[in-house]
């Protein structure tokens, strides 16, 4: 029996760990080529732990694993021409590219006061510019094939305010934004467009200092904590769960479902 998206390629940022390789193990147990592009580098002012090399080297062996291609490179989202050269490169090995999944992103809470212009910056060139600039690498190579679907990892705080996090918060509903706007403008090419908001997941971004920072923050208004809290009774996801949502988004199963927002996001969005 064929795989749900057999025979395509995809490309996926931010796949050295977590959800985005969650992304690409899925996509390739269902059939697909990968292309898996992540930074492995210190992250500008995040308290958790950055993705490494081996990070990387870790999700090309679990790929390879299922007898899938995958070509992976290092590199910053927030740079556009080596990101354009890398697809480029890629998409000729591989013969094609049909799916993007911007996954590359930040996170830096703060209360409101604590905002530097360079945590701002940094979350906005990461989750916004680096969004755009993975879609201005791929879409045109999924207009060539004749169509795609092009999935944009947005935050249940693309939905709703999460408190503590202005930039991030506001990063995720630019994210929300632009899926509706460029699924407008690549209609016309038979291009979907549609962006996924997750709750909590259990990824490396929990890790290091991350919820030492958060809980100082909420502890500055502890009222505001609960609107944290998921509506199904689950503390956490797994970076599984929005890869399913991922899966879904890239087969041709939501063929006429675009510039929509998917929210694997246990109910908080609405709790």
């Amino acid at each position: 029996m064929a795989g749900r998206v057999e025979g395509k390629v995809a490309l996926i940022t931010g796949a050295a760990r977590g959800m985005g390789r969650a992304h690409a193990v899925r996509l390739a147990q269902e059939g697909a080529d990968i292309v898996a592009v992540d930074v492995c580098a210190p992250l500008p002012g995040v308290a958790y732990d950055s993705a490494t090399p081996e990070d990387l080297d870790e999700t090309v062996r679990q790929v390879e694993k299922l007898d899938r291609r995958i070509i992976s490179a290092r590199l910053d989202v927030r740079d556009l021409d080596p990101l354009r050269a890398a697809v480029d490169e890629a998409v000729a090995d591989l013969g094609r590219l049909d799916i993007v999944v911007a996954n590359a992103g930040i996170c830096i809470p703060r209360a409101w006061d604590q905002v530097t212009p360079e945590i701002f910056e940094a979350t906005t060139s990461t989750n916004v510019t680096g969004v755009w600039n993975t879609v201005m690498a791929g879409a045109p190579h999924l207009v060539q094939a004749g169509g795609g679907s092009i999935i944009l990892i947005s935050s249940a705080a693309g939905l709703k305010v999460q408190p503590f996090m202005v930039p991030y918060t506001a990063s995720k509903w630019a994210v929300r934004g632009m899926a509706k706007a460029f699924a407008a403008e690549l209609a016309k090419h038979s291009i979907r467009v549609n962006s996924v908001h997750p709750t909590g997941v259990a990824t490396p971004m929990g890790s290091g200092d991350m919820q030492a920072v958060l809980g100082a923050a909420i502890a500055g208004d502890q009222r505001l904590g609960g609107m944290f809290a998921n509506m199904l009774p689950v503390e956490t996801t797994q970076p599984e769960d929005v890869a399913n949502s991922v899966l879904f988004l890239a087969s041709d199963e939501s063929k006429f479902v675009t510039a929509h927002e998917i929210a694997p996001d246990a109910g908080v969005t609405e709790f």
